[in-house]
Order: C-alpha cells, then sequence, then structure tokens
C-alpha cells in the first residue's frame, strides 16, 4: 500500500494515523519531539494525547521531517493552525517530489483572514502537490481511536485528488464522503469551534438545554450567513461539515473548545484555561478571525462578536448573553440574494 506522512502527533494526528495504518499503508507519524517519538515506538501508544489506544505496526513515529517525507506518496497535515505557515515553511525546504497534500486543521490565520488551504498554497510552491485536499467533519480524535463510526467529507478544487484522499482513509469504520466545496468544508471546521465555545460557555453558566439549542442553531445561522458571503454553497452547512461538526463539537466533553468555554463560564480567566488545557484550543484564534472578517465583510455575527468581546476585551458572559437576548426584533429565516438562493436550487 501506500507510504503516508502524517505531520503532526497530537490527538488528531495519532487518530488519522491509526485510521491509515488500519487500512495497511506505510505511515510515518512525524513529531519535533525525539522522546514522544522513541515512546510510541516503544509502547505502540500516544499515551499524552490518545490515552490507552494501541496504533497499528504500520505505524511508525518519526522526530526527523526529511525521514517522515522520504519518498511519501501522501503528506496529511494536522498541525495546529498558528504551525501550518512554519510545517510549510519546512516542508518547501526538504520536499524533492510530488505528493498528494492534505490538512485536517481547523482554523482561520487571525490578521491575513486566510483559510488553511490559502495559507499552504502560499507557503508551498504548487508544483510539488497541485491542489490541497482538506479533510474535516465531525470527528472526536478519541473516538476514532477507538474505532467507534464516524463519518467526515475530503473537498478540493481536483476532484480526482479528492477522490485518491478517500480511497485512502475509507474503511468499515471510518466513511468518507467527497464535496467540491472546499471554501464551505473549511469554514464551517473552522467556525464551528468558536459557537463550541460558546456552548461551553453556556454550560458552565448552568443556562440549560433551551438555551444550548438556541445558541448552536444561531450560531448556524452565523457560520452560513458569513460563508455564503465568501463564495460557499449554503448546503454544505448543512452536512457533516456544518451541522454535523457543530453537534458534535457544542455537546462533548471530548472537545477541547466546550471544555474551554465550560470554564470560562465558571468564571476562570483565559489563559488560565488555555494553560490548564494544555493543547491548542484553535476555537480563541478562530473567534479573533472571524470578528474580524465579519467586520471586513459587513456580515452581521452577534455570537462572535459578543465571544470576541468576551475573550479579548474581558466582558463578563452575563453581560454578553444579556444583550445578545436584547437585540432587536428580527426574522428567523433570512432572505438570500438571488445569486445565492439559485446554489440552493
Amino acid at each position: 500500500m501506500g507510504k503516508v506522512a502524517v505531520l503532526g502527533a497530537g490527538s488528531w494526528g495519532s487518530a488519522l494515523a491509526l485510521v491509515l495504518g488500519d487500512n495497511h499503508h506505510d505511515v510515518r507519524l512525524w513529531t519535533h519531539r525525539a522522546e514522544q517519538a522513541k515512546a510510541i515506538n516503544e509502547t505502540r501508544q500516544n499515551e499524552k494525547y490518545l490515552k490507552e489506544i494501541t496504533l497499528p505496526d504500520e505505524v511508525k513515529a518519526y522526530d526527523n521531517l526529511n525521514e517522515a517525507i522520504a519518498d511519501a506518496e501522501t503528506i496529511v497535515l494536522v498541525v495546529p493552525t498558528k504551525a501550518i505557515r512554519d510545517v510549510c515553511g519546512q516542508l518547501k525546504n526538504h520536499l524533492d517530489h510530488k505528493v498528494t497534500l492534505i490538512h485536517a486543521a481547523k482554523g482561520i490565520e487571525p490578521h491575513t483572514l486566510k483559510r488553511v488551504s490559502e495559507m499552504i498554497e502560499e507557503e508551498v510552491p504548487r508544483e510539488l502537490y497541485g491542489e490541497v485536499v482538506v479533510l474535516s467533519g465531525p470527528s472526536h480524535a478519541e473516538e476514532v481511536g477507538a474505532r467507534h463510526p464516524t463519518t467526515v467529507t475530503v473537498s478540493s478544487h481536483d476532484h480526482d485528488l479528492a477522490q485518491k484522499a478517500q480511497d485512502l482513509f475509507i474503511n468499515d469504520k471510518f466513511r468518507v464522503y467527497t464535496n467540491p466545496d472546499i471554501v464551505g468544508v473549511e469554514l464551517g471546521g473552522a467556525l464551528k469551534n468558536i459557537i463550541a465555545l460558546g456552548a461551553g460557555i453556556s454550560d458552565g453558566l448552568d443556562y440549560g438545554d433551551n438555551a444550548k439549542a438556541a445558541l448552536i442553531t444561531r450560531g448556524l445561522a452565523e457560520i452560513a450567513r458569513l460563508g455564503a458571503s465568501m463564495g460557499a454553497n449554503p448546503l454544505t452547512f448543512a452536512g457533516l461539515t456544518g451541522v454535523g461538526d457543530l453537534i458534535v463539537t457544542c455537546t462533548s466533553s471530548h472537545s477541547r473548545n466546550w471544555r474551554a468555554g465550560y470554564l470560562l463560564g465558571q468564571g476562570r480567566k483565559l489563559d488560565d484555561v488555555l494553560e490548564e488545557m494544555g493543547m491548542v484550543v484553535e476555537g480563541v484564534r478562530t473567534t479573533q478571525a472571524a470578528y474580524q472578517l465579519s467586520e471586513q465583510e459587513n456580515i452581521e455575527m452577534p455570537i462572535t462578536k459578543g465571544l470576541y468581546n468576551l475573550l479579548f476585551n474581558q466582558e463578563p458572559p452575563k453581560v454578553i448573553v444579556d444583550r445578545l437576548m436584547n437585540r432587536g426584533k428580527t426574522h428567523e429565516v433570512e432572505e438570500l440574494p438571488d445569486d445565492l438562493r439559485n446554489q440552493t436550487l
């Protein structure tokens, strides 16, 4: 089978390496920490990030990037959004052959407001990969590692590459669909983390199920509103990478973003929460980026704005909730412009 380098040995990278190993690919799991690579190879486990899960024998860990990508036919980027440019810079300097390049990160870069695929395109010469493929969807690493049924989506401007990624990952526990809407797939995966922070805050405040249901539903409206303005197909947000990912991230204690929000709702300070989490909480950076995008695109996103003020202007959660509940009257269902309405027919 194929040689695949998975760059990033956190929980999600390890889970995807497990899927690829189950499919009998030669998997090289790269980490920049030598001690982590050594422990994975000796114990077959990545105890800090994916507890009590044994990785297949097909997965071998590396701390040397050159060795990990040597002769690899596919490279899967599974590092935090803030590390994408750095790792791509290393790839540009060391990759000497063309590969299929897949990313499974979920975020938007603050200030540049770039999606992950756009960041990759800026950093890695196109002749090394052709088009980026995105993998996204409702998928807790812990459940994938336990081989519980999971369904995700892959997307690319090149349909053949998307199908190649589909074939690479799909098995009887990990079902993979294709979707040509790369903008919508990436935005849905990134923006749902904002709403998950809000859902955690709501639970931390003990506001109950009614409030959380409203938050998720109106959060989806915000995601679709911004996505449509940026060229995404609105129907994408009704699928796995939209409402599917939103549900799983907003309702489970597996979700880092929900857990971080829960602690914030209980009155903890952001810096203390992030330190206690010990892993990247993508929703924080994405909230900043989405707020900047909403200003740039002139799109109303009251939940995102409220969370931005909580995270970066230290506004109390209850003040933000009161402001949301006392907004002026409006319609639930918005009339789409003609060009967007035609996409849904």
